[in-house]
């Protein structure tokens, strides 16, 4: 009869398995390319601390002041906010291809755009408008922590100025290039710790603002209407520059519940952009949001004003952190073959100059923000497309043909270009474009009086994408 050999150290068979690829303490391995399902783990639930760190911020405050100063009451700067805040569930919609492939949004669109036509799309629509959000984002961040370092009494000259930009910058870079699981493990604290500081400002504020606010001159008519929908937009600038929200999802198993990404997604987001969006709009109306930093300080208390500051910084740090996760895989996708940490490493000094130049230098950030004021007239239509793709195709995606950059694959279309996908999003970049009212006003937009880009560049590119792209969508899909 066969013996056996007793084990000598039973019940240590899970110590002896491999430690998963995808942990907190370990740089992350995976760029692009497409995460096999023995790898995927997690709930669907991981993604609202994701979404809601990253949006609780400055910004966030600044935009609900900025509400009220363009001539809103406060219940109709509210409802703007919220309303807004609705298009999170495009980014829900979004996220829910990632599990389905096993790959970033920087990879899955070129089922949109063709391989070729897709390198196009994430230099322009995924890097470069990632790195312009990263410097004005880490210029906010900077601002704050410059009031910070003035409280301990250190001077304020240009080297120190330097090096706080640079800090804030390293530890923003350490999370985005640790990757996924840092960010799944150190996001669910940072909700936490932000959530809890911003109730102490959501109480200084309920004492002071004026619920009854209304400006001395009511808007009405065309004017109203035109101020409704650009601050409608202006809010709706967040969510819709979230194309990229498959990359936090894409480690999920295949599995997942659909419905669950989607509502964990953008409940995540939609929660906390509301809350301090709306903060901002009731302080606007008992100090003026036009320096939020220090008119919020004239009405917080004391004490708390440098936790104020330490919280702003790190809001910042963690919506940042995201974004350059995301520009270092559009930078990979773009066809430059480097490992992802070197390239959100590059992305960062980017960034970094220009925040740099635009602080010290000039007034390049001003540039910046007013490019990004039409951004929406870019993302919006590209929002459109992507879910329109989801749900012609039913997230039914080819996961090896999305990795096949060469002529025989099935996303090379006609030259490595998908003719349908790049028509519909020109079609609604150009409806946009008439529409807009703005850095410049469009004819349309001059006519009615009021900026319907938003609507008509993403009715459009939907529209045309369902007419152009159902017969080519259909043939890819079936390979699945």
């Amino acid at each position: 009869m066969a013996s056996t050999i007793p084990d000598p150290c039973p019940g240590t068979e899970r110590e002896r398995a491999p430690l998963p690829a995808d942990r907190p303490g370990r740089i992350e391995a995976h760029g692009i390319d497409h995460i096999p399902d023995s790898e995927r783990h997690g709930h669907p639930r991981e993604l609202f601390s994701v979404w809601a760190a990253a949006n609780v911020n400055y910004l966030s405050l600044v935009i609900g002041g900025t509400l009220v100063f363009m001539g809103l009451t406060l219940w109709q700067a509210l409802g703007v906010i919220v309303v807004g805040n609705l298009f999170w569930v495009l980014t829900g919609v979004l996220a829910t291809s990632g599990p389905a492939v096993g790959a970033p949004s920087e990879v899955i669109t070129r089922a949109l755009y063709g391989v070729l036509g897709n390198r196009v799309n994430n230099a322009v629509g995924g890097w470069l408008v990632s790195v312009c959000y990263f410097a004005l984002n880490l210029a906010a961040a900077a601002t704050a922590a410059f009031a910070l370092v003035e409280k301990t009494g250190i001077p304020l000259n240009t080297p120190v100025e330097v090096a706080v930009v640079v800090v804030i910058a390293a530890l923003t870079l350490t999370i985005s290039v640790y990757g996924h699981a840092l960010i799944i493990k150190l996001y669910l604290p940072i909700t936490l710790a932000l959530s809890a500081a911003f109730l102490v400002v959501a109480v200084a504020v309920a004492r002071h603002a004026d619920f009854s606010y209304a400006p001395a001159d009511r808007l009405s008519g065309t004017a109203l209407w035109a101020t409704l929908l650009a601050c409608t937009t202006m809010i709706a600038s967040g969510p819709l520059s979230y194309t990229t929200s498959a990359d936090f999802s894409r480690y999920l198993p295949r599995a997942s519940s659909r419905r669950a990404i989607v509502g964990w997604t953008a409940l995540g987001a939609f929660v906390p952009s509301v809350v301090v969006c709306s903060l901002g709009a009731l302080a606007a109306t008992a100090v003026d949001m036009g320096d939020p930093q220090n008119a919020l300080q004239e009405i917080l208390p004391g004490w708390f004003s440098p936790v104020f500051l330490l919280a702003l910084v790190l809001g910042t740090i963690a919506i940042n952190a995201l974004t350059a996760y995301s520009a270092g895989l559009a930078l990979q996708a773009v066809g430059l073959r480097i490992r992802r940490t070197v390239s959100v490493l590059f992305d960062g000094t980017v960034a970094v100059a220009l925040t740099l130049y635009g602080l010290l230098v000039s007034d390049f950030l001003d540039t910046v923000s007013n490019a990004l004021q039409v951004i929406t007239v870019l993302t919006g239509p590209m929002m459109c497309l992507y879910a329109t793709d989801i749900v012609l195709r039913r997230n039914r995606y080819d996961a090896a043909g999305l990795a096949d950059e060469t002529p025989a694959g099935p996303f090379w279309y006609t030259g490595g270009f998908h003719g349908a996908g790049i028509t519909a999003l020109l079609g609604g970049l150009t409806a946009g474009a008439l529409c807009v009212d703005s850095v410049y006003t469009g004819p349309v937009a001059a006519a009615v009086g009021m900026d319907l880009s938003l609507p008509v560049g993403m009715a459009v590119t939907t529209a045309l994408y369902v007419l152009l792209g159902r017969r080519s969508v259909a043939a890819t899909a079936a390979a699945v």
